[in-house]
């Protein structure tokens, strides 16, 4: 007798009940998506979406989000090993601090960017002194999207180094390589598919920042207004628009989404 084809879609396990549930919360997502799409006015759509402001804040978030990214993982890598590898008093006062941001809102972030690194602020009037301004700069935004976006990839790859396990850096070790070796020819491999997925998803967040750069940076075209902010401004004045850029954010975040779900097979893939 042959056996029946497996199903791979098909999880028995899983009550009935389940299912219709799951499937009202991904309706209570995509309806909303779905009303927006349905207003773009796609005979204007090129024309909404490509004049110099809007081009301006795209150009701008893309720019930031890269450098901020970049920024998540210079700090955040270290951070998230530090975590998960060492034990050190106040271990769980560091990880609730760093993970602060998830819980806060966001403006309450760019408040506390602004009162330490603004002109007047704690440290930005000392940096003022020496001609450093900060806030409500290129700068500012950067530091605004790598405050809010950095935890995610703490997080995750906390829990990414966690699962991973630590028996093959004891076994180079106990061979005598050193802590940087270690670090950098065992444990960078062996999580590097979470890192890539952790460091999108940060990419996805900062590109979606708004409250912290509002509140830090301001809006000023072309130097802090990023997309988010131009889709608020062009709400009240250009609803067409502002749907149309909702419409280019919303689908710049469906293809980071899809690589941060799809960057770790391919990356196991090619270290296998």
């Amino acid at each position: 007798m042959r056996p029946r084809p497996s199903r791979p879609w098909q999880y028995t396990g899983v009550p009935a009940w389940i299912f219709a549930v799951a499937a009202v919360g991904t309706l209570f997502i995509l309806l909303p998506l779905t009303g927006m799409v349905a207003q773009v006015k796609w005979g204007q759509f090129p024309a909404l979406i490509t004049s110099a402001a809007s081009l301006a804040a795209l150009g701008l978030s893309l720019k930031t989000a890269l450098a901020s990214t970049a920024l998540c993982l210079v700090f955040g890598v270290p951070l998230a090993v530090l975590l998960a590898r060492a034990q050190f008093p106040g271990q769980r006062m560091v990880r609730a601090l760093i993970l602060l941001p998830l819980v806060v809102p966001p403006v309450v972030g760019g408040l506390a960017l602004l009162y330490t690194f603004g002109r007047a602020g704690l440290l930005g009037q000392h940096l003022n002194a020496v001609g450093l301004d900060i806030g409500f700069s290129t700068t500012a935004v950067v530091m605004a999207q790598t405050f809010v976006a950095m935890p995610f990839l703490v997080l995750s790859l906390e829990g990414t180094l966690r699962t991973a396990g630590h028996r093959y850096e004891e076994v180079a070790a106990s061979l005598g390589a050193a802590p940087a070796t270690v670090f950098r020819r065992i444990t960078v491999p062996l999580v590097l598919p979470g890192l890539v997925s952790a460091a999108v998803l940060s990419f996805a967040r900062s590109l979606g920042e708004f409250g912290a750069t509002l509140t830090f940076a301001g809006s000023l075209e072309g130097v802090t207004r990023t997309l988010p902010l131009e889709i608020y401004l062009q709400r009240e004045g250009d609803p067409d628009a502002a749907v149309a850029l909702s419409f280019v954010l919303i689908a710049v975040a469906v293809v980071v989404v899809l690589l941060a779900y799809r960057a770790p097979r391919h990356v196991g893939q090619g270290t296998a």
